[in-house]
């Protein structure tokens, strides 16, 4: 990478990482691909995160790493190399890559930021919170070493199983404790935000975030806080996930249908 990309790529992580106010949270409505990227920097969002099931099926395969590494990669370069803001990559759990390899592709492909979830999609299960503090501080560690500042979201998958299954508030939570556990070890590790995934009940929300002590990303989900409410509690991230996605296929099936009628 020649200085003029470095320095620029380094103004990117640090826009991005500012953008993280507690209160004032970063809207980041997620894209799969050049086009949506483009539409949301003409809408005035700041930042573009891309969405690992989005692109996953964009490119023909099932989310929570069903894609080839380099495939979902080549994706998101794709993406930044399409807008002028920092671009956030959801790397899944980071795709069996050694930290180094990792960070080394992430820069490549021009990404300010990064998600890193702690499922171990191989196994079916969360890792180790120890475990994967490890493995999130050597991420840190080799991003530091070529003078590169990602920003790094590291996702507590803690709640998503449970939340998926239909688990409600109480359920979930129960599960606050070793939420609050997971992301202040990962923040620890280096990780500049966590991401309780699932987690959406506003008491239970507000608790995970007074005790993590950092900054929060919330997905925004139909049954959870408003952006204003999320605001309040003072989330420092919004996203939007697959579900954008998900409303256009469900209109593009309309429009399909309406052909006919």
């Amino acid at each position: 990478m020649i200085d003029s990309q470095s320095t620029e790529l380094q103004r990117r992580c640090e826009l991005l990482r500012a953008l993280h106010r507690p209160g004032t949270p970063l809207l980041l409505p997620n894209v799969w691909d050049a086009a949506t990227a483009s539409a949301v920097v003409a809408a005035g969002f700041p930042v573009v995160a891309t969405t690992s099931g989005g692109v996953a099926a964009a490119l023909g395969y099932e989310d929570h790493e069903g894609a080839p590494a380099d495939e979902m990669l080549a994706a998101a370069g794709r993406i930044a190399r399409a807008v002028g803001v920092p671009v956030t990559v959801d790397a899944e759990a980071g795709y069996g890559m050694e930290p180094g390899d990792l960070v080394d592709a992430l820069r490549t492909i021009g990404a300010a930021g990064c998600n890193l979830e702690d499922t171990d999609h191989r196994s079916g299960g969360l890792r180790a919170s120890s475990e994967h503090a490890k493995w999130l501080a050597a991420v840190r560690r080799a991003a530091a070493e070529t003078d590169y500042p990602l920003v790094i979201n590291a996702r507590v998958d803690v709640f998503l199983g449970p939340f998926l299954a239909g688990a409600g508030p109480d359920e979930l939570a129960e599960l606050v404790p070793e939420g609050v556990e997971r992301g202040t070890a990962y923040l620890e590790a280096g990780a500049d935000c966590v991401y309780p995934i699932g987690l959406w009940e506003t008491d239970a929300l507000r608790g995970f975030k007074q005790q993590v002590g950092g900054p929060v990303n919330v997905i925004r989900l139909p049954q959870g806080p408003s952006v204003a409410e999320l605001a309040e509690l003072g989330v420092a991230r919004v996203s939007w996930g697959p579900f954008l996605q998900h409303a256009a296929i469900a209109r593009f099936a309309d429009e399909l249908a309406s052909l006919t009628g």
